[in-house]
């Protein structure tokens, strides 16, 4: 929603609908912009209220960055619940992993959550989510290796997998296959399945 279309359509809502407006506003400034290059007035213009609007709801552009972020950490989190609840787990399985891989593939097909997580791990330097980036990646970690029964190298390699994933798809590598054939190769060797799963995602949403 751009600024263009004015303040009246978050007044019409209730506090939790407004809340998921600026949000949703927020997750896509952060996105273009980072944490330092955006403002909460840039904010308040992408979801159409104003500054004080924003600061009154969430306080400080920290505390409306860290719920952003938390939000897509979150999503990641879920992802590989629902993938893992019905799977049959076989961590010595390369199919298995590919699967696994792929739905996440699927989640960071949305740009701006893709976005939002990579300026949020390079945002660590500030205290509060630094703190909250440290302890989502424990998170996932916990959960890769605990559900999957997969040893603490395989966990690693299969995240470490994920945030080069995330490099690629962040430089749009994907886009530019045919300007460099080392990055074309680099890219398919890469992301393979992930970018299968991006592209249908991608295409299932635009239907």
């Amino acid at each position: 929603m751009s600024a263009t279309r004015g303040s009246q359509p978050a007044t019409r809502m209730n506090a939790a609908d407004r809340r998921e407006l600026v949000l949703a506003a927020a997750s896509r400034a952060f996105a273009r912009g980072g944490y330092a290059g955006t403002s909460t007035d840039a904010v308040a213009r992408e979801a159409g209220v104003s500054q004080p609007y924003v600061v009154r709801m969430f306080g400080t552009k920290a505390e409306l960055f860290r719920e952003v972020f938390a939000r897509a950490l979150a999503r990641i989190v879920e992802t590989f619940d629902a993938e893992l609840d019905k799977m049959v787990i076989d961590p010595d399985s390369d199919e298995f992993w590919a699967q696994l891989g792929a739905a996440y593939g699927g989640l960071i097909s949305d740009q701006d959550l893709l976005l939002v997580m990579m300026h949020g791990f390079s945002a660590g330097g500030t205290p509060e989510i630094g703190a909250q980036a440290r302890s989502t990646m424990s998170q996932i970690y916990t959960q890769i290796r605990d559900r999957t029964g997969c040893t603490p190298e395989k966990a690693r390699e299969f995240i470490a997998q994920g945030m080069l994933v995330n490099i690629m798809l962040a430089m749009r590598a994907d886009e530019h296959l045919d300007e460099d054939p080392a990055l074309g190769e680099l890219t398919a060797c890469v992301l393979g399945g992930t970018l299968d799963a991006a592209l249908a995602e991608s295409a299932a949403d635009q239907e």
